[in-house]
């Protein structure tokens, strides 16, 4: 055998049968169909099985696995499958999805994406595109859900628009906005203080002191401010490589279609689109002044009487976002002609909403398994048995292998159990109070940190995630017989590689007791 056959066998080959695998990924639909069918058999067989976990006070709480074949368990399902578990889902998070797509509709109808992308197109060397892309995306955590909905779908046209395969381009997007969720280079996201916070509690009703490996006490937002900062720039790096070296060769050459109505063969921008970035600018300061005398006026942050401080601008920035990109590309339309009435930019929006079908009917049958996970207690069984793993490997002398072996056990979980949360508040109230009494070294703030790279790192590989089928359905309009198979193939480089990096840059800080944050 040649050498040349035996590389293919290792290594062509390998990718080939793991490629061939993945296009045998039924659509997600279809998975999360039969994940309902298989709940239900699940728990008709495993049924009254009890187990008990740490809760966040230190007493064990106990958790019994529904029969969801149980009639009023059925009845359950029937009546929360509309409201609670589908459109109520994660504090609606459906509307949210639908209401970005309103105002996307109309700034992508007008022309106003096309024109900036030529702009852009113009200036910007290929060399850059994908780090701005993974940087962007980093940084998008701060505005919620804005990154999945809106710098992922820019990303496949801006690559469009150069000539190249937009899939690469929204690969690179996807790395940063979901891989590298936990990373930012603004301190007190709401990632960190929702870890944080928990974390605080998870320590200290268990008796575990909450300080850092130093004897200094902890702050909850910013505990691990040195570690994201420093992850974000080696995060953009990695994935910058990981384009270069395996998304972009292996995608460049594949076929793909352009939307209909959307024409860059002529890559120049018009002057008609010169006009229209005109007025879209002076339609960006109106919206951007209207937000901030929102932001100011009736949604300005307050107080309650139980002394929490509320902030109405942050908790709807979705809304406000929407309201941008609706008053930004009504501008380039109108200033355009592409606009005549305010009926064509009613119909702007319908059109977008007539591309939601899929996303529509995948929500549906992914939210309510999420549901009877949840309901049910499969999803807390499934976090107890990797917890018990954890416990069983015998790793009490070994802080470096703890870490290790808890990044590990979170990264399997979080592909089978979604939502950074509510992994956190099953996860932390076990592993934050053992792990320190197992290895004294293993402080809050560590184990947090390390949960927070291997649910980043993971994310983009995970139908759980609640995202998954969405950016499908924005990657099947340049490619429509794009499988889910294929999409985890296209990320599992970024993940492995975000995973292998991060935990070994964690391990670094822990080895050189160099504080995560202050």
């Amino acid at each position: 055998m040649s050498a040349t056959d035996t590389a293919k066998m290792n290594g062509g080959g390998v990718i080939s049968f793991i490629e061939k695998a993945g296009k045998k990924i039924p659509d997600p639909i279809i998975i999360f169909m039969w994940f309902i069918v298989g709940a239900f058999a699940l728990t008709a067989m495993i049924g009254g099985l009890t187990f008990e976990i740490q809760g966040a006070d230190g007493s064990p709480i106990t958790h019994t696995i529904k029969n969801m074949t149980d009639a009023e368990h059925v009845v359950w399902f029937f009546d929360n499958a509309l409201l609670q578990n589908w459109l109520g889902f994660g504090n609606g998070i459906l509307g949210v999805i639908l209401i970005v797509m309103l105002g996307v509709g109309v700034a992508e109808s007008s022309g106003l994406f096309n024109a900036i992308i030529k702009k852009l197109g113009t200036r910007l060397k290929d060399t850059y595109l994908a780090p701005a892309l993974i940087f962007l995306g980093i940084m998008s955590s701060i505005a919620t859900d804005a990154g999945y909905l809106i710098l992922i779908p820019l990303a496949g046209l801006l690559y469009a628009g150069l000539g190249k395969n937009p899939l690469i381009g929204m690969a690179a997007a996807f790395a940063g906005v979901s891989a590298g969720f936990s990373a930012n280079l603004i301190p007190a996201t709401p990632v960190d203080v929702i870890i944080g916070l928990n974390a605080q509690i998870f320590a200290e009703s268990q008796g575990v002191p909450f300080e850092s490996s130093t004897g200094e006490g902890l702050t909850p937002a910013t505990m691990h401010y040195y570690f994201i900062f420093v992850s974000t720039f080696m995060l953009v790096g990695i994935g910058a490589w990981v384009t270069k070296k395996f998304v972009e060769p292996r995608f460049k050459n594949v076929p793909y279609e352009l939307p209909e109505g959307m024409d860059l063969s002529n890559f120049a921008v018009t002057e008609e689109e010169k006009k229209g970035l005109r007025a879209a600018f002076w339609g960006l300061l109106l919206s951007l002044g209207l937000v901030v005398a929102l932001a100011l006026g009736p949604l300005a942050p307050y107080e309650t009487a139980s002394g929490k401080v509320v902030t109405p601008y942050l908790n709807n920035v979705i809304l406000l976002i929407t309201l941008v990109f609706t008053i930004v590309g009504a501008a380039f339309g109108v200033a355009t002609g592409k606009f005549k009435s305010l009926m064509d930019v009613v119909q702007a929006m319908i059109a977008q909403m007539n591309t939601m079908g899929y996303i529509l009917v995948l929500t549906f049958f992914c939210y309510n398994f999420l549901g009877i996970l949840g309901y049910s207690g499969l999803g807390t069984y499934i976090t107890y048995i990797g917890a018990s793993g954890l416990s069983a490997l015998g790793l009490q002398e070994f802080p470096i292998l703890l870490i290790i072996g808890f990044v590990i056990t979170t990264g399997l979980i979080n592909l089978f159990v979604g939502g950074l949360t509510s992994k956190w508040m099953l996860l932390g109230p076990i592993f934050v109070p053992m792990l320190y009494q197992v290895n004294p070294a293993m402080t809050p703030d560590l184990v947090a940190a390390a949960y927070r790279v291997a649910d980043s790192s993971t994310n983009i590989i995970t139908p759980m995630m609640t995202y998954a089928g969405v950016i499908l359905a924005f990657m099947r309009k340049y490619k429509p017989d794009l499988s889910f198979g294929d999409v985890i193939m296209m990320m599992v480089p970024y993940s492995v590689a975000f995973l292998l990096f991060w935990t070994s840059l964690l391990v670094g800080f822990f080895a050189f007791n160099i504080p995560l944050g202050f």
